[in-house]
């Protein structure tokens, strides 16, 4: 399972129910349209954690890389009902961030052929 982590600030006099509207059901379409597998919205709490990271976490759950490919080229092609998802929840925030994780250890993993195990630091993949 690939995840991808979404940090953001709602921009002035924007309501934080209206984003959690907005992004329901943009999310929600993309789910019925199988391109995520489920997400979740998260609120900083008692302002702990950093500051570089917004007020609002999203979490997106894919299968792989390539739903994750297909729910941004279903975006880039700017057609509606995604255009118009996309831009109401995307006009209400700023200051973004994104990071993509995966679940570790892959289940695709073996152990003991692998040449980075020496335990000095090896590239990512």
């Amino acid at each position: 399972m690939d995840v991808y982590d979404i940090w953001c600030d709602l921009k002035p006099d924007v309501g934080d129910l209206e984003f959690a509207a907005k992004l329901d059901a943009y999310m929600e379409h993309l789910k019925a349209q199988g391109l995520i597998e489920g997400w979740r919205l998260t609120r900083r709490k008692l302002g702990l954690g950093p500051s570089a990271l917004g007020e609002f976490h999203i979490r997106i759950e894919l299968r792989d890389l390539a739903q994750l490919d297909a729910a941004f080229d279903r975006a880039a092609a700017r057609r509606e009902p995604v255009e118009g998802l996309h831009f109401g929840l995307n006009s209400l925030v700023a200051n973004t961030t994104f990071a993509l994780y995966r679940d570790f250890p892959d289940p695709v993993r073996h152990s003991g052929e692998e040449r980075f195990g020496s335990g000095q630091p090896g590239p990512a993949v």
